[in-house]
């Protein structure tokens, strides 16, 4: 009995020291999965490091990109600024130039009869267009243009001349004047005595054809004396504007004074600008060059204590004397530090 009893004792201490055993191992089995998981753990730590260091720059380096991005910051404001300069220039030469344009003195030189086959009763203007020829005078320089373009040519085959300025002996020399390229042309203007341009037209909610059909019911009778039978419509919805052409020759001729017409679509009244149709063209263009005929270049006049304009009646004088070869002055130019002056003779 007592030798189960001692069996039966060994068998449980056994069996508690298997328990513990095992529990020991459970202890390091999950202590050896706490410590792979860290490790993965860690590893990930160390990889998302390296990731924001290579995403993080140095202070220095971000530093002198900075400073490099601040620098073209300034120098594209600068261009900028340079651009706008430069644009006002420009829209100032602009202003001036279309200035100019408009100041042209236009002078009328004849009138030709009208072609009985013009059946349009179309006006025709020609305008004959020629650009100035500069030419840079120096200083203690003079330009004289005659009269006589033989006066001219024979002062500058004497070469040299003795000018009497103030008492005092001026040896200067005679040339011809060699004048820069310009331009020559025509402009020829036809206005039609048959068609007006109609600017600003409604874009309405209707077809094509039944604008054309109210544009043609519009302009068949003005209210201002205007219009007549019209012969043929032109409509662009897209510019809003419209080619009217009346049968009978003339009709467009009475709005040349008219800038404005009443057009009635949908119970509204518009008021569209109206021109008459015009085209233009050039002929004869052409470019020339040469050396002026009636005009001599006078050089080599020393400086003098007298006012310019009183050396210039000096000069003046000489030349127009015929014991010195010359004739009547049109016209003269000293200058005593250099200046700029225009042709507008032919050549």
């Amino acid at each position: 009995m007592a030798s189960l009893e001692e069996e039966l004792r060994i068998w449980k201490e056994r069996v508690e020291k298997a328990e513990k055993q095992k529990a020991e191992l459970a202890c390091q089995l999950n202590a050896e999965e706490g410590c792979a998981t860290a490790e993965e753990d860690l590893i990930k730590l160390h990889v998302e490091e390296e990731q924001q260091k290579d995403m993080m720059m140095p202070r220095d380096t971000y530093e002198r990109e900075l400073s490099e991005l601040n620098q073209e910051n300034t120098e594209l404001q600068r261009e900028i600024e340079k651009l706008k300069e430069e644009i006002a220039e420009w829209t100032s030469e602009l202003s001036q130039h279309r200035k100019k344009v408009a100041e042209v003195k236009m002078k009328f030189t004849h009138m030709e009869a009208m072609q009985d086959d013009d059946e349009d009763m179309n006006i025709h203007c020609v305008f004959g267009v020629a650009t100035k020829s500069p030419f840079r005078l120096k200083k203690n320089e003079a330009l004289l243009t005659f009269e006589d373009e033989e006066v001219a040519q024979r002062l500058i085959k004497m070469g040299e001349h003795t000018v009497d300025l103030d008492n005092k002996k001026a040896y200067v020399k005679v040339q011809p004047v060699t004048l820069e390229m310009g331009v020559k042309f025509q402009l020829h203007v036809t206005i039609s005595g048959k068609k007006i341009n109609v600017f600003e037209v409604p874009d309405l909610s209707i077809p094509d054809d039944w604008m054309r059909d109210k544009l043609e019911l519009n302009f068949y009778r003005s209210e201002q004396g205007g219009g007549g039978e019209v012969e043929n419509v032109e409509y662009d919805r897209q510019s809003g504007a419209a080619v009217i052409t009346f049968l009978t020759p003339g009709a467009a001729n009475s709005f040349m004074k008219c800038t404005s017409y009443p057009f009635f679509a949908n119970g509204r009244c518009y008021r569209l600008p109206v021109s008459q149709s015009t085209d233009a063209h050039l002929e004869k263009f052409q470019l020339y060059c040469g050396i002026s005929k009636r005009t001599i270049l006078v050089k080599g006049i020393k400086d003098a204590e007298d006012d310019e304009e009183i050396v210039q009646d000096m000069i003046e004088i000489h030349f127009q004397k015929p014991t010195n070869g010359g004739g009547e002055v049109d016209k003269i130019k000293y200058s005593s530090g250099g200046t700029c002056v225009c042709f507008e003779e032919d050549v």
